[in-house]
Parts: C-alpha cells; sequence; structure tokens
C-alpha cells in the first residue's frame, strides 16, 4: 500500500505539463544546487545521525568515516546538478533531404533500493542522475539505516523540489520486491547482494519488463607482487578489507602474496593491524566501529570459526571486542 501510494506520486509528478516536466535543465540545477547547500548546512547533524545509524565512525584526522561521506555525497549533487543542464542529443549525417538527430528525455518513474552500509552516499549516488535527467524517483532505504535518508526527505522539501519528485520509504525486501514489481516503475536501480539482484532482474522481467540496474556484491582478491612497494600495498590491503568495518561490495578480503615477499608482507600487515582502534563512534582515534546489526556480526563470526575449522592460521583477532556491541577484533588469517 505505501509503494501503491509513493508510485502514484511520482508518476503525478512527472505527468506531462506537470510544474517538474516543465522546468528548464537550469531550474532543475539550480534545485539540486540548494540541496547540496542544506546538506552542507546539516552536515555536522547527518555525520552523528549517519554514524549513529549505521554505526560507522563520524572519521577524524584523516580517518575515514561519514564525514568522508558526507564530504562526497555534497560533492556529488553537485557535480550532478552540473549535468542537468547538458544532456544532449546527436546529430546524424545520413543521405538525401533529411535531418536526423537524437533526443534524449526522462525515463519516468524510478524505483531505487539501496543498501546499509553508505546510506547517504548511495542515496545520493542514485538520486543525482535521476533529478539532473528529470526523473521521479520512489526509494527504498534499508530496514537498518533509515534515519538519514528521511532528513534528506526534509531537505528535498525545504530546496523547493515539487511534491511527488522524490519519495522515501523504509521497509524490508516485500518492499522491494513491490516496487520491482510495480506495473508504474519504469525503470529499478538496485544496490546489494548478488541473490538478492537476480530476484530483482526477475521480478522487473515478470512485470513490465522495466529497465534495471545492478550494482552487485563482489569478491575480487586483491594481488600484490614481488615488486610492490610494501608499506603502500599493506596500506592498501588494510583500507580494502576493514575499511567500513569490512562492509565494502568490493572489499578486497582475499589477498595474493607472491611468494618471495609473502612472510615480510604478513608480518608488516599485523603489525599494521594491531593499530587499528575499535569503538564506538563517539570515541576519540576511531578506525573501526561496529558490524551493522547482529545479523552482520554473527555472520562474519561464523566466517571465522570456520577459518579456524578449515584450517587456517590466524594471526591477528578472531573474537569479539570488548564485551558488548557488534564490535569484532581486526582479523588476519594466513596459508
Amino acid at each position: 500500500e505505501d509503494v501503491d501510494k509513493a508510485v502514484t506520486a511520482a508518476k503525478a509528478a512527472f505527468a506531462v505539463g506537470s510544474h517538474w516536466r516543465t522546468l528548464n535543465g537550469s531550474d532543475r540545477r539550480d534545485l539540486m544546487l540548494k540541496l547540496a547547500n542544506l546538506v552542507e548546512r546539516d552536515r555536522a547533524f547527518l555525520e552523528v545521525l549517519e554514524a549513529m545509524d549505521n554505526g560507522k565512525p563520524i572519521g577524524t584526522d584523516g580517518r575515514y568515516g561519514t564525514s568522508v561521506d558526507l564530504h562526497l555525497v555534497i560533492q556529488y549533487l553537485r557535480y550532478a546538478a552540473g549535468h542537468a543542464d547538458k544532456v544532449l542529443g546527436s546529430q546524424i549525417p545520413v543521405d538525401g533531404h533529411i535531418f536526423a538527430y537524437t533526443r534524449k528525455e526522462p525515463v519516468g518513474v524510478c524505483g531505487a533500493i539501496i543498501p546499509w552500509n553508505f546510506p547517504l552516499l548511495m542515496f545520493a549516488w542514485k538520486v543525482g542522475p535521476i533529478l539532473a535527467t528529470g526523473c521521479t524517483v520512489v526509494f527504498k532505504t534499508s530496514e537498518k539505516t533509515p534515519l538519514s535518508a528521511l532528513h534528506i526527505g526534509k531537505l528535498i522539501k525545504e530546496a523547493g523540489f515539487p511534491p511527488g519528485v522524490v519519495n522515501i520509504l523504509s521497509g524490508y525486501g516485500s518492499a522491494g520486491e513491490a516496487l520491482a514489481r510495480h506495473m508504474d516503475v519504469d525503470k529499478i536501480a538496485f544496490t546489494g547482494s548478488t541473490a538478492v539482484g537476480h530476484k530483482i532482474e526477475q521480478y522487473a522481467t515478470e512485470s513490465n519488463m522495466k529497465k534495471v540496474t545492478l550494482e552487485l556484491g563482489g569478491k575480487s582478491p586483491m594481488i600484490i607482487f614481488d615488486d610492490a612497494n610494501i608499506e603502500t600495498a599493506v596500506n592498501t590491503a588494510r583500507a580494502g578489507l576493514f575499511l567500513n568495518q569490512g562492509q565494502v561490495c568490493t572489499a578486497s578480503s582475499r589477498i595474493f602474496v607472491h611468494e618471495s615477499i609473502h612472510d615480510k608482507f604478513v608480518a608488516a600487515m599485523v603489525q599494521n593491524a594491531q593499530g587499528i582502534n575499535v569503538g564506538g563512534y563517539d570515541e576519540k582515534d576511531i578506525d573501526q566501529g561496529p558490524q551493522v546489526d547482529k545479523i552482520q556480526f554473527l555472520k562474519v563470526l561464523g566466517y571465522i570459526e570456520k577459518g579456524i575449522e578449515e584450517g587456517a592460521t590466524l594471526r591477528l583477532g578472531g573474537h569479539r571486542h570488548g564485551n558488548k556491541g557488534y564490535f569484532i577484533e581486526p582479523t588476519i588469517f594466513t596459508d
């Protein structure tokens, strides 16, 4: 029912002759720039809200955290706004007295399903192109991290976007399925697991053959050759695995190291990881926060236990950090 209401609002906002459809590209640009300015105005509040919602640190003194995410959100909204008045077609040379050209038009009502690991950044990455091209959207945020997007919804209203252009829902997978199956949604964009991505493709096909964009999780290894600078390799590997508590769809949690530098790399990696400070977002000098919830906490501990059972050598960590919260020690296996 909520999905139906949101899609109906988005469809009305996209109707021919509506306020949104009659805006110039430069008007959309100005609204998006105003939104970016409002996010910047509320940046400190959003940094804390995102940290409370997701668990990641705020990030100080060059460390990763929500402060980095907010910087990227603001920059990306401004970048996308710059494209709103630059949606170009092409003039195509053809034989005869014929003028051939292409005109790019908005797809229509978009559905956007975003994950919990980078809530605001994922929101920005989807809402930017949608607004720049003149589409409307229904967002389905993760039930784990609904708060920051709701505040952005307030800012969208404050910026002056017409009603129905951006609609924000939070819910479980059933809400995402309803959105992907909806006959009045023209395109669905999903970021999340490969398994759910298969389902989104299925739902879109079984309904109205809507356009689909999928950004799915990967498990690509990092490969370190014998001529690599050890310090650079270690710092890169640390970011590749431990950034955002390892909750990154491109996390390089497998590392293949040339045998001639293997021992040297492992020793340096363990020493580096020992310096990772684990704690709550409101503590000082924190590098790593908790997993997003109990489900992810138990899943990661399960992977660690499986590694031990299968005979891998535990070189660092492998346990819960502290006695409360969903904190896990930085963990390294070899062999």
